[in-house]
C-alpha cells in the first residue's frame, strides 16, 4: 500500500460476523477469511499495532434470538460463543499468512484461548501480535460495538476502525435511497442527535467521553483500510469530539 506514512500506530478494528461468511447464507467460509486475513496482514506489515473485535452474527444473533422468544441473557451467551469460533477461524487463517495471533476473551475457557487481561493485551501489541478480542464484555446487553469500545479503550487504541459494507456513514440508507448523503466528517453529538445506527448510542457515548475517534470505512475497497491508517478519510467517515 503506497503512499504517505501511517497515522495510527495503535488501531481496533471492529469487524463483523458477516463478514466471514463470504457468499453462504450463514457460517464460516474459508476463502473469505484467508481475504479478511490478508488485509489484516497488509496493515500488519506496516508495523502498525492491531487488535480485532470481531462480531457473531454469522453464526448466531442474540438479539434475534430473544425477540423470537429466547431469553435475552441466554441468547446473548450464546452470541459470545459465536464470537469466540469466529476469533478462532480468524486466528487460523492469519497464522497462516504467518501473523503472530493471540484470542483473549471476556468468558475463560483456557483451554481454546487467553482470559482477557489488559496489560497482557498491550503486552502483545508491543511484541508484534495481533490480539482478537472475543466473547463481547463477558456480560448480556452489550453489543460487540460496545466491546470495541470498551476494548479500544482498555489498550488505549489510537481510533476504532469500523468496517462495513459501505464507505461510511449516511443521511439515509444509500442502498434504499440513492439521494443519501456521506458525511466525511460527524460529531459523536450529531451521531446520537441524528440517531444514526452504525453503532449503538453506549458505544458512541464511551468513545465521545473518553475521546477516541471511529472511522466508518468499506472493507470491501482494496484500499479503505490502508486509507484510513494513513489519515484519508475521503473513503470513509471521522466521528471525532
Amino acid at each position: 500500500m503506497p503512499g504517505r506514512p501511517v497515522k495510527y500506530r495503535r488501531i481496533l478494528l471492529k469487524l463483523s460476523g458477516e463478514a466471514l461468511k463470504g457468499p453462504q447464507a450463514y457460517g464460516v467460509d474459508a476463502e473469505a477469511t484467508m481475504a479478511i486475513a490478508a488485509r489484516v496482514k497488509e496493515v500488519y506489515d506496516l508495523k502498525v499495532q492491531m487488535a480485532l473485535v470481531i462480531g457473531g452474527g454469522n453464526l448466531f444473533r442474540g438479539l434475534g434470538a430473544s425477540q423470537g422468544g429466547m431469553d435475552r441473557v441466554t441468547a446473548d451467551n450464546m452470541g459470545m460463543l459465536a464470537t469466540v469460533m469466529n476469533a478462532l477461524a480468524l486466528q487460523f487463517a492469519l497464522e497462516r499468512l504467518g501473523v503472530p495471533t493471540r484470542v483473549q476473551t471476556a468468558i475463560q475457557m483456557h483451554q481454546v484461548a487467553e482470559p482477557f487481561i489488559a496489560r497482557r493485551a498491550i503486552r502483545h501489541l508491543e511484541k508484534g501480535r495481533v490480539v482478537i478480542f472475543a466473547a463481547g464484555t463477558g456480560n448480556p446487553f452489550f453489543t460487540t460495538d460496545t466491546t470495541a469500545a470498551l476494548r479500544a479503550n482498555e489498550i488505549h487504541a489510537e481510533v476504532i476502525l469500523k468496517a462495513t459494507k459501505v464507505d461510511g456513514i449516511y443521511s439515509d440508507d444509500p442502498v434504499k435511497n440513492p439521494a443519501a448523503t456521506r458525511y466525511e466528517q460527524l460529531t459523536f453529538q450529531d451521531a446520537l442527535a441524528r440517531r444514526l445506527k452504525v453503532m449503538d448510542s453506549t458505544a458512541f457515548s464511551l468513545c465521545m467521553d473518553n475521546g477516541i475517534p471511529v472511522i466508518v470505512f468499506n472493507f470491501h475497497d482494496p484500499q479503505g483500510l490502508g486509507a484510513v491508517i494513513r489519515g484519508d478519510f475521503s473513503s470513509g467517515t471521522l466521528v471525532t469530539n
